[in-house]
């Protein structure tokens, strides 16, 4: 039984932890790393293609040829415009299939795409089904605590994001001493940390909280940290980092762990309710 995994690969990190975990398990795998997102290097050495975006066809084709049943969608993506699409005979038909989720918010969107991929043929698998360890753990993940003012930030943190979640706009939302310096939308985690870092009244206060859409879809973009999530929050001058234990994910936890811990930034995983 050929058990090939397709990893259809953004950017960031992931990728490379999936294509590791296959070849810790002589999993083969096949890789269609998206055309100015994907990292190639972390890549070549495994069988792969370099595929545009809207070249939806030419991925599936891939994929058939090399025997993938399970797909998983790793990494980031940045919403193209249409314009900028030009798409494939099976990418327009995506389009259509896609209709007004094109233009609503990522997890309707997603949850649009993952059904199309499902109706040719394909699994789509979750990232954390492949690679073990990557959800994120119930409580203080390294050697610092939140202080009492960072956990009652972190309470309305979380009611700011499921109100987020419900209208499918965001996954985080940064909040310092109370108040709310501001929401993820488009631009993501990594943009929404810079503009608020110019925002921020006090040193080394504030907090940036992750959680899931109330009608997340499971299998793709769950809300993700790393290392490079940690320096970014220390950089911008915040205090720490709460995700969704259970519903979030953290890229290799033991550097992300080590790396909160030489900067001085808790890290914590908050159960839901």
């Amino acid at each position: 039984m050929n058990n090939t995994l397709g990893i259809i690969a953004g950017g960031g990190r992931l990728p490379a932890q999936l294509i590791e975990s296959c070849q810790a398990m002589e999993r083969p795998c096949f890789v269609i790393a998206l055309e100015d997102y994907a990292d190639i290097e972390t890549i070549r050495h495994v069988p792969h293609a370099v595929v545009r975006l809207g070249a939806v066809g030419e991925a599936l084709d891939h994929l058939r040829r090399a025997g993938a049943k399970e797909l998983v969608l790793a990494g980031r993506v940045r919403r193209p415009s249409l314009s900028s699409l030009r798409p494939d005979l099976v990418g327009a038909k995506l389009l259509a299939r896609l209709g007004a989720a094109f233009f609503s918010g990522d997890d309707a969107l997603l949850k649009a795409v993952v059904s199309f991929l499902e109706d040719e043929g394909f699994k789509v698998v979750a990232s954390h089904d492949i690679l073990a360890g990557l959800v994120a753990p119930p409580g203080v993940l390294g050697k610092i605590s939140p202080n009492a003012q960072a956990m009652t930030d972190i309470a309305h943190g979380v009611r700011v994001v499921k109100t987020l979640g419900q209208l499918d706009i965001g996954q985080a939302a940064i909040i310092e001493n109370g108040y709310v310096l501001g929401v993820e939308a488009a631009e993501g985690t990594e943009t929404l940390i810079e503009r608020c870092g110019k925002l921020r009244r006090e040193k080394n206060s504030g907090v940036l909280v992750k959680f899931r859409k109330p009608a997340q879809e499971e299998r793709v973009d769950l809300p993700t940290i790393g290392p490079s999530t940690v320096e970014q929050i220390h950089k911008a001058g915040f205090a720490g980092i709460a995700i969704e234990a259970g519903g979030g994910l953290i890229l290799d936890l033991e550097a992300t762990v080590t790396e909160a811990d030489a900067l001085g930034i808790f890290l914590v995983g908050i159960s839901d309710g």
